[in-house]
Order: C-alpha cells, then sequence, then structure tokens
C-alpha cells in the first residue's frame, strides 16, 4: 500500500524559509512522479511544484518560481520543498501526491493517485 507523509510545516514569520519533505513508502519511489500542492482557507486546492522520477525535471507554478524548489533522494523515498521568502499569501495546508510515471510530468491533481494528510504552513506578517 503506497503511503505519503508529509513534515515541516509549522508557523513564520514573512521573509523566514521552510522545508517541507513527503516521505513515500510501500512502493518502489524511483517509479514515481511527486508533487506539491495547496489548499488556502476558502480556497481551491492549487499545484506548487513537481519533481520527475529522477530529479531532472521540475515545473514550479508562478508563485513559487524564483522562492521554491524542490529536489528528491531516491535512496530515502523522500521529496523535499525548499520555500524561502515566504510571504502571508503562502499561508495554507500543503499536500503532496504522487504517480507512477516516467513518461510525462504531472501538474493536475487528476493526475496524481495517492495523497498525503497534508501539512500546514502559517506565515505571520
Amino acid at each position: 500500500q503506497v503511503q505519503l507523509g508529509e513534515s515541516g510545516g509549522g508557523l513564520v514569520q514573512a521573509g523566514d524559509s521552510l522545508r517541507l519533505s513527503c516521505t513515500v513508502s510501500g512502493t518502489t519511489f524511483s517509479y514515481y512522479a511527486v508533487g506539491w500542492f495547496r489548499r488556502a482557507p476558502g480556497k481551491e486546492r492549487e499545484f506548487v511544484a513537481v519533481i520527475n522520477w529522477n530529479g531532472d525535471l521540475t515545473q514550479f507554478a508562478d508563485f513559487a518560481k524564483g522562492r521554491f524548489t524542490i529536489s528528491r533522494d531516491n535512496a530515502k523515498n523522500t521529496v523535499t520543498l525548499q520555500m524561502n521568502s515566504l510571504k502571508p499569501e503562502d499561508t495554507a495546508v500543503y499536500f503532496c501526491a504522487a504517480h507512477a510515471t516516467r513518461v510525462f510530468l504531472p501538474t493536475y491533481d487528476d493526475q496524481f493517485s495517492y495523497w498525503g494528510q497534508g501539512t500546514q504552513v502559517t506565515v505571520s506578517s
């Protein structure tokens, strides 16, 4: 059974950094693209970033470009989302998601098969 678990959320001030981790278990991690999404209060879930199976392809939402980076360690079954220069509008529950593909880079939530429970990120002004 494929399971995803997020960690690293918390309460920070504007301008601070946070590192979110997503650990995947129950499967061969290197077959999976892994993405991050977020849901802010009162808003729809939105795409943040994605990384392909071996880490050589990434894609970011416009709001994340230049501030967020995504990386993976296939030996540790972990994907990391490094978030810098955080803003109050980054406040949301952040979810990681995985899909078994080495062919394309999924960016829509309905393209992902497995989801974590989410971790809260709160950025105060």
